[in-house]
């Protein structure tokens, strides 16, 4: 397992999957370790994959200064695993919370930056929310599921703001495209594996400054695939298309049926997705460009 030394001395562990060029992968949680993202559905078949697992996560060790688990100073960690690479520039795939870092890292270093792939983001780094009707339409995507009801109400209560862990734990179906034994398996093998401390500090304040971000990433001339899952209730596809309207060069996908973790959902028909787009010639099209990637029925997340 290679290891790599951050700014600060931190010695930060990542994965290696595949052959090929690399691209450098960055996880969600805020602050958990690599593994949920296991090989992405197969795009190792396509390129090197190198998986990070964040500081104080995973592998990796935890630092002596518990203020740099903020995302403004993680951009540091991406930029010391560039030059530890011996990359002139890297290609980036960061998927939920990570795409906050990635976005951070494109707005510092956009000459550092080859391609750049959104799975599923988070948009705290851009100022973009989500509406509670948004979140609950996508919901209502699955009412003939089993399981709706009781995580409906579950859901309705934690957007209430007044939730149980019980009501938290009840809605977990909603992040998969296909609440099944392997969604199941997957869900519960990300417990324990995020730092909980380490996510508390990774959005304080100070960690964003949207309006800067925003205007960094309008002159950001790199190609951008944003992915998005029909029946993501973490980042509905409204979301995710303003968020592709952020980039002078993005490509929109939404990937039917699926949900947070789009790679379980259907593997083959996500590595494809990933797979072109970091290697099709580069666009001079510009503007936000929606691709639907097939046909498939809504899905949920994990």
């Amino acid at each position: 397992m290679p290891v790599f030394s951050a700014y600060d001395g931190t010695g930060l562990a990542y994965h290696v999957f595949g052959e090929g060029a690399p691209v450098v992968c960055l996880p969600g949680g805020p602050m958990q370790d690599s593994a949920y993202l296991g090989e992405l559905g197969g795009l190792s078949a396509h390129r090197r994959l190198i998986m990070v697992d964040p500081r104080g996560t995973g592998r990796s060790a935890t630092p002596e200064d518990t203020a740099s688990y903020r995302c403004d100073r993680l951009v540091g960690d991406v930029e010391a695993l560039r030059a530890h690479l011996g990359l002139d520039r890297l290609d980036l795939l960061a998927h939920s919370a990570g795409a906050n870092l990635a976005v951070l890292y494109a707005a510092r270093h956009p000459e550092r930056v080859g391609r750049l792939a959104l799975i599923t983001p988070s948009t705290f780094a851009v100022g973009i929310a989500a509406t509670r009707e948004s979140r609950l339409e996508v919901a209502r995507l699955r009412r003939d599921e089993p399981w709706f009801g009781p995580a409906f109400a579950a859901l309705e209560a934690v957007m209430a703001g007044d939730a149980t862990e019980e009501d938290h734990k009840a809605i977990d179906p909603f992040f998969h495209g296909r609440w099944d034994a392997a969604a199941q398996a997957h869900q519960a093998a990300q417990d324990g594996r995020r730092n909980r401390e380490a996510a508390a500090v990774f959005g304080a304040e100070g960690a964003y400054d949207p309006d800067a971000t925003r205007t960094a990433l309008a002159a950001f001339g790199a190609p951008v695939l944003l992915l998005a899952g029909e029946a993501d209730l973490n980042t509905p596809p409204d979301v995710a298309a303003e968020f592709a309207g952020l980039f002078p060069d993005a490509e929109f996908v939404v990937q039917p049926g699926a949900g947070h973790f789009p790679w379980l959902d259907d593997a083959g028909r996500f590595a494809a997705t990933v797979a072109r787009f970091l290697t099709e010639p580069v666009s001079r099209e510009g503007g936000a460009r929606r691709r639907r990637s097939g046909r498939g029925r809504p899905g949920d997340h994990g």
